[in-house]
């Protein structure tokens, strides 16, 4: 079984979207794209600094676009689809469309609802996020209750992306968990936390407009790594994830319980196949970063790189 996988934000940089642009219809369809989720994504995948593509109204647009146009492309060229697919936090959306839940036109407005929404939560109360790596995992959860802080995504190799108010996270920092490695990142808004109920309300209000089919491959949820087989129920999970902790652990024990022999990640990759390295050892995985990465990409779908 090849799973491909779609990735979440913090995976953008400045430019990556210029080769894509080489391919014949891309451009077109990034065009398309932008309208729907009304964002100049042209613009901001070539042209724009890291600063403006890490606003999130920007951010989650560009990765689900860049994300379906990977899809497309390494689709036409194996000549097959993989047997499965799953999203990492906005990445659900572009696997959504892989699945054949909804088209690229809804999953693109829908992201630009999405990323909107979550900037204008964010913005209500001064949060972020941080990565804790390593140490003893109960440990780590009873210190993020004391501060008053939630863990976002359990990326698993035992890293935890924890959110919540700035002065918590400065604590966390400033007093570790024993064995942990505490890391800000680069994003404004405790995502997949409580502070995100604003937007989980605006979002739910765009999916009722929305009208599913079920998915086409195998399609894994990060609400507990299950498989879904209802689009109703796919995009139900979809709102709730907004303020709620991605399970990419519980994602990929699943993919190994299912016999996965090899994963994709979907451009912009590298974060995924990153931990596919820890949490799935042994299983062969490619990251589609450019049109480059395309023909390993086919060779493992294809079972010649197995």
């Amino acid at each position: 079984m090849i799973v491909v996988v779609c990735p979440g934000q913090g995976s953008q940089t400045p430019g990556f979207l210029a080769p894509w642009l080489e391919l014949d219809g891309v451009a077109e369809r990034l065009a398309s794209y932008s309208d729907a989720a009304e964002v100049d994504l042209r613009l901001h995948g070539t042209e724009s600094d890291a600063d403006t593509i890490r606003d999130t109204r920007i951010a989650q647009p560009l990765i689900v676009a860049a994300s379906l146009i990977a899809a497309d492309a390494l689709n036409a060229r194996a000549g097959r689809r993989a047997d499965g697919i799953a999203g990492h936090s906005v990445g659900e959306i572009a696997a959504l469309v892989g699945s054949d839940v909804i088209d690229a036109e809804t999953g693109m407005r829908l992201v630009g609802i999405r990323g909107r929404a979550m900037a204008d939560a964010a913005a209500q109360t001064p949060t972020g996020m941080s990565a804790v790596l390593g140490g003893d995992e109960a440990a780590v959860l009873a210190r993020l209750d004391d501060l008053g802080l939630s863990p976002a995504n359990y990326n698993g190799g035992g890293q935890i992306v924890v959110a919540g108010e700035l002065p918590s996270l400065e604590a966390l920092a400033a007093e570790p968990v024993k064995g942990t490695r505490v890391i800000p990142l680069q994003v404004a808004g405790a995502f997949h936390t409580t502070f995100m109920a604003p937007a989980v309300a605006v979002l739910r209000d765009a999916v009722a407009e929305v009208t599913p089919a079920d998915p086409t491959l195998t399609l894994w949820t990060n609400r507990d790594g299950s498989v879904v087989t209802r689009g109703a129920q796919a995009l139900d999970y979809l709102v709730d994830q907004v303020s709620s902790p991605v399970r990419w652990d519980l994602c990929m024990a699943s993919f190994a319980d299912q016999g996965i022999t090899g994963l994709i990640e979907l451009a912009p990759a590298g974060a995924l196949t990153g931990l596919a390295k820890r949490g799935l050892r042994g299983v062969p995985s490619v990251a589609v970063k450019t049109p480059e990465d395309l023909d390993a990409a086919v060779a493992l779908l294809n079972g010649e790189a197995a």
